[in-house]
């Protein structure tokens, strides 16, 4: 027998009868045997580490924003007039609505547009007006402000309909006190207090009931969407990044044809919805889809009303001096005759919507 056959008889008997060397050969081929099931167990490894940053990321977040809320909580607190919005209540409110008021702050969570427009506007009772509308679906989102004025804010928001133009009323102008005359004397509003927050709310109420009562006889005015307390909602006018501009700031091709048209509309509110715009003026009618739209209503009256017949001329007035500018030859006497006698035999109110 050579060498080279004696030293393999050898190991091969050493791997016959070494238990040892038998066990690891064993141990050897049995994790060789289960290298998927160590993939496995190593992909699941994987997955729990991924999920578990991912909880902790989320935990972080969620840390981070009760801080960023509890921060501004406190900074309004230093603020003259929002201490409230530190009360449980209050702060679970805003909190529920904060997210849909996103396009009234700034960069930061709390960096607003416009601090003295927030503290001007944006009041207790306005945020649980908003909160009102939001929850009943007629508000989703404020997104950016469009028109300001001596009695109100107007926003572009975004809604069940889509855009949306939200009127917020200030609370805490004595603007209101000289609006009295368009109240008093309207039997649809009896019983009226003088205190500043009543005729505020009375207000809102009037400019949709105005409008509600405009557009059912096929008037073109924005399409009344809700209210509440302060808050007005309406149909949007303008595109998505911009409100159409009113007829002050636009140079009409056919000024014959848009004087008309307006003429129609003070013959239809007074003849047939019984009313008086009492402010019709090119800076209350916007310029939309190439025609006139009036907007702006709050303050028109009924025929009943004592001084229905002052604002109709005043009204009627102000459409010929703009006719006048824009080249258009009418004299007062005249367009006063059309609004009180132009057969409006064609005009009905429109059905009622089921």
């Amino acid at each position: 027998m050579t060498m080279t056959t004696m030293m393999r008889s050898t190991i091969s008997s050493a791997e016959i009868v070494d238990p040892t060397y038998a066990r690891l050969q064993l141990d050897g081929g049995q994790r060789m045997g289960r290298k998927s099931d160590w993939d496995e167990e190593l992909s699941r490894d994987t997955k729990q580490r991924r999920h578990n940053r991912r909880r902790r990321k989320s935990n972080a977040d969620e840390q981070f924003m009760d801080k960023e809320s509890s921060e501004f909580i406190r900074t309004l607190e230093s603020s003259k007039g929002t201490g409230w919005m530190a009360e449980k209540k209050y702060k679970r409110m805003f909190t529920e609505i904060e997210e849909g008021l996103s396009g009234v702050l700034g960069d930061g969570p709390f960096e607003w547009v416009d601090r003295r427009v927030f503290d001007a506007v944006f009041d207790r009772l306005t945020l649980m007006s908003l909160y009102k509308l939001m929850k009943s679906g007629i508000i989703d989102t404020l997104d950016f402000p469009i028109a300001r004025g001596k009695e109100a804010h107007v926003f572009h928001g975004t809604g069940e309909s889509g855009s949306i133009a939200v009127k917020i009323f200030h609370t805490s102008n004595a603007v209101f006190k000289n609006l009295v005359q368009y109240i008093e004397g309207d039997p649809r509003f009896g019983g009226l207090r003088r205190r500043h927050r009543d005729l505020v709310d009375i207000w809102v109420r009037k400019e949709f009931r105005n409008l509600s009562r405009l557009e059912k006889w096929g008037l073109s005015v924005p399409k009344p969407l809700g209210t509440h307390k302060n808050v007005l909602v309406m149909e949007y006018l303008g595109t998505e990044t911009t409100p159409s501009p009113r007829l002050r700031d636009v140079e009409v091709s056919d000024a014959q044809s848009v004087y008309d048209e307006l003429l129609e509309f003070l013959a239809v509110t007074w003849q047939k919805a019984n009313m008086v715009h009492g402010d019709f003026s090119p800076y209350n009618i916007m310029w939309h889809g190439d025609k006139p739209v009036v907007i702006d209503v709050g303050q028109a009256v009924v025929q009943s009303h004592p001084k229905s017949q002052e604002f109709l001329v005043r009204d009627v007035t102000r459409l010929v001096e703009w006719a006048n500018k824009n080249g258009v030859n009418v004299e007062l006497a005249e367009a006063m005759y059309d609004v009180l006698e132009m057969d409006l035999s064609h005009i009905d109110m429109k059905p009622e919507v089921e």
